[in-house]
């Protein structure tokens, strides 16, 4: 007799009765989801958490009695659990939703402010391929990844490195962070590629920049690459390093289709370091899912190059990563907390 495949219990939380309609139908058109129950406020989901232990919840931002933001930190605390920000897409709206993922939440999917119903019909695909790798998702790594915060490593310059390509995905955005603010001022430049909206990327990159050593810049239009400087893909372009005339590294923006479904693509970045800076460079593949960036971090390390994939147990989803070290793709394989010592100590 064939072994049931047990369901995904959600629990969807919205002070919207259309929205909590909509995301139940949109999530039980998949046979695994099972939604177990709404609530129309944090206190109402409280209650709900303890009766119906959902794997996953889908949680609004902004609801009445309680912020999303205020439950995410008693979630997290009290019961940690993998959760889906639905945050509406708005530069309001990725502020709160970038403090989220910052809180430990798995994911978020953006809500438009118009035209609600055909827009969030629209991510269909998308919600229920998030709530499904966040049954899946590796909570302990959500959790460790608030404690990697740690003091700024020492300058130590020993090779000839110049440039470090960064990408990653889902629970990229706080291992990203992560390795940034650790870093010191003198590095080579940095190149980096995260799956994110548009208006969402300019936040981020602010964040980043703020919090840390380096320059943190977004980049919309031609830059020359600078030590000291790291640099953000937009979030709805690819980022690719050309190498110019004056031999300067220059990052370029190109407008052309998705590659594995993403733009900008992890892809398109580490295919560009092949023509621009061959083996004097460090290519890092982090958490996400999919298998956005293996194949090209493959290249890279065939070209002579140093290959970094973050391990399974720090990932948040070991897609991309664990893709790359079933491709052979990675020299390296080290948990979050052992890359920016290694990258200071190679570069």
């Amino acid at each position: 007799m064939e072994q049931q495949i047990k369901s995904i219990k959600v629990l969807v939380v919205d002070d919207s009765a259309f929205i909590r309609m909509l995301l139940t139908q949109i999530l039980e058109q998949d046979p695994l989801i099972k939604v177990v129950a709404t609530a129309v406020d944090p206190f109402d989901a409280r209650e709900k958490i303890k009766k119906y232990q959902p794997d996953v919840i889908t949680l609004d931002v902004e609801m009445p009695k309680m912020d999303g933001l205020t439950f995410l930190k008693n979630i997290m605390r009290l019961r940690p659990m993998p959760v889906i920000m639905v945050s509406t897409l708005t530069q309001a709206g990725a502020e709160i939703t970038l403090q989220a993922l910052n809180l430990g939440a798995f994911d978020f999917v953006g809500k438009p402010s118009t035209d609600v119903k055909d827009s969030i019909l629209m991510l269909a695909d998308e919600l229920i391929e998030k709530v499904k790798a966040a049954a899946k998702c590796n909570t302990a790594a959500l959790e460790s990844s608030k404690r990697s915060r740690k003091r700024l490593i020492r300058d130590n310059q020993n090779g000839e490195c110049e440039l470090i390509a960064i990408g990653a995905s889902t629970g990229g955005t706080e291992a990203i962070h992560s390795i940034i603010t650790q870093l010191p001022v003198n590095m080579p430049p940095i190149v980096i590629v995260q799956h994110i909206p548009d208006v969402f990327s300019t936040s981020y990159a602010r964040r980043l920049d703020n919090e840390s050593h380096m320059i943190v810049t977004e980049v919309r239009q031609p830059t020359r690459l600078m030590p000291g400087n790291a640099y953000l893909a937009p979030g709805h372009m690819h980022m690719e390093v050309k190498r110019k005339r004056d031999d300067e590294l220059w990052a370029v923006l190109q407008d052309s289709p998705r590659v594995n479904r993403h733009k900008p693509s992890v892809e398109v970045l580490f295919h560009s370091l092949i023509d621009s800076v061959r083996q004097n460079c460090v290519a890092v593949l982090l958490t996400g899912m999919g298998s956005d960036g293996s194949q090209a971090l493959l290249d890279v390390r065939n070209m002579g190059a140093l290959t970094i994939a973050q391990n399974e147990e720090s990932s948040v989803v070991w897609g991309m990563p664990g893709k790359a070290v079933e491709l052979g793709a990675a020299r390296q394989i080290l948990s979050l907390d052992k890359i920016p010592h290694f990258l200071v100590s190679q570069v």
